[in-house]
């Protein structure tokens, strides 16, 4: 039986995994990543350690099989995340900045105020924020020497795909996927936009060449030397597909050290009026681009690794939904984790962690419900404002991610939703979507095959008054408002 391989390369830890062709799991390896935190605005990740966990993990889950039966390739990435390395060398000139890392604010406070940006960024599909890779490229210039002096010919600014790709083929490219989550590329003419990087004077040569996800990488020369990579996609446009969202209106949401809502709104670009971003879905080669609608929060399951590693309240995090069920209830505490400011729908920076409610009843029964409780708080958020934009209702929502295992989590979400929660077999759906695409694309086979890999694994039912539902939006809504404008 042919096999396809899926490269997941995550925010907390890297992981490979070998589908057969009908999609069920043959072998899978996973190696956490180091977290590094230089200050309080900083999150950094050694590219080394990166781009040798990728080929440990790969080692690991190919060393029993017949390497011959793998004929594809596909990379999912934590998206935004930027490396810069030597051309020369093929070394990283600095640590690679994490998406989280809010260290370039003043340098977006400066792109904010520079009004020749205005248009150009609009069309970009994002807002102006320290999440995405464009701010950490001019932080990068402005602060490792090396890269100054280099600029004009010996420097290579990627996301974590292009990054492993170089690695693993020597290509220097990226998909449209991540490419779209610079602040960099044109959604309307499909390119780096040469107005961004002239006026803030990033050559373009320094920037990968696009292509669509679905396309012909190039073959790895190493471990598994002659498979071609042939799909690339951010990790949340890989859940998407994975989902089987490939229609207008289908809508997923991913649980993992964020939380991202997406919605597939088809070849039609959407402009938010409600705080979401425009971004590509996928590309197949040939093909017109498809597009989505995006809402972003930065903490969701990274919430309860602080609880467990900050705070010591929980020693494993698969604790923590025990913890939290020895109380009826949230006991009136409300976390809003806004340990690096707020994304969508709200984008203010300035907004910090905070707990609402305390008493001296409330405990780490609560707490651990409230960090919970948060979760499925800014979810809402995020379907709510997509409802608007797109003038349409939801009637379920499609769920994956580490966090998707907590039934408490699932029945609350679905409960302050209202609406019925779906997961699948298979949990790690970045991995199957980035590992489908790319076998969908070596075998020439229509994009309808993704659905015949897929099976519903477990649904949740909303079980809660409007009232009681009502009652505690209005005190989240209150938190949320409380929490921002901290610094």
């Amino acid at each position: 039986m042919k096999s396809f391989l899926s490269i997941d390369q995550g925010t907390t830890s890297t992981r490979c995994i070998l589908f057969n062709s009908d999609g069920t799991v043959e072998n899978s390896h996973q190696i956490e990543l180091t977290q590094y935190f230089p200050d309080n605005n900083s999150v950094e990740h050694d590219p080394i350690e990166i781009i040798d966990s990728v080929n440990k993990c790969i080692q690991n889950v190919v060393n029993d099989v017949d390497v011959n039966e793998i004929i594809s390739i596909g990379i999912s990435n934590q998206r935004e995340t930027t490396v810069a390395w030597s051309k020369s060398t093929g070394k990283p000139f600095y640590n690679a900045i994490v998406w989280q890392d809010t260290r370039t604010q003043n340098i977006c406070d400066e792109l904010i105020n520079n009004k020749k940006l205005t248009k150009l960024f609009k069309n970009t599909g994002l807002t102006v924020s320290t999440y995405f890779s464009l701010s950490k490229i001019l932080w990068l210039i402005e602060n490792v020497s090396d890269i100054k002096s280099s600029l004009d010919n010996d420097v290579c600014f990627g996301t974590i795909d292009s990054w492993i790709l170089y690695n693993l083929t020597g290509n220097f490219y990226t998909d449209v996927t991540n490419a779209s989550r610079t602040l960099m590329y044109d959604l309307y003419n499909m390119e780096w936009s040469d107005g961004i990087l002239n006026e803030l004077s990033i050559p373009k040569h320094s920037l990968p060449e696009v292509k669509p996800s679905l396309s012909n990488f190039g073959d790895i020369d190493s471990v598994i030397k002659g498979v071609p990579i042939t799909a690339i996609l951010g990790d949340q446009q890989a859940a998407l597909f994975g989902q089987n969202c490939i229609s207008k209106g289908d809508v997923k949401n991913t649980y993992g050290t964020g939380c991202f809502v997406l919605t597939n709104t088809g070849t039609d670009i959407i402009e938010s009026n409600n705080g979401l971003l425009t971004t590509i879905a996928y590309q197949i080669e040939g093909e017109e681009p498809l597009f989505a609608l995006e809402g972003s929060v930065p903490i969701a399951g990274a919430a309860v690794q602080w609880l467990r590693d900050n705070l010591n309240i929980i020693k494993s995090s698969d604790e923590i939904e025990s913890l939290a069920m020895q109380v009826k209830d949230n006991g009136n505490v409300y976390f809003v984790p806004a340990f690096s400011g707020l994304f969508s729908p709200h984008w203010d920076e300035t907004a910090r962690g905070s707990l609402f409610g305390l008493t001296r009843f409330s405990n780490k029964s609560h707490i651990a419900r409230s960090v919970l409780e948060s979760v499925a708080f800014q979810s809402f958020e995020l379907l709510q404002c997509m409802e608007k934009d797109l003038d349409i209702e939801f009637q379920n929502l499609k769920v994956d991610g580490g966090m998707v295992s907590n039934n408490l989590l699932m029945q609350f979400q679905s409960d302050i939703l209202n609406k019925t929660i779906i997961s699948q077999d298979i949990n790690e759906i970045t991995a199957l979507g980035a590992g489908i695409a790319s076998y969908i694309f070596i075998k020439n086979l229509n994009i309808e095959s993704v659905g015949e890999l897929i099976s519903t694994s477990k649904t949740w039912n909303p079980n809660m008054s409007n009232e009681f539902r009502e009652n505690l939006l209005t005190s989240w809504f209150k938190a949320i408002e409380k929490s921002k404008h901290w610094l």
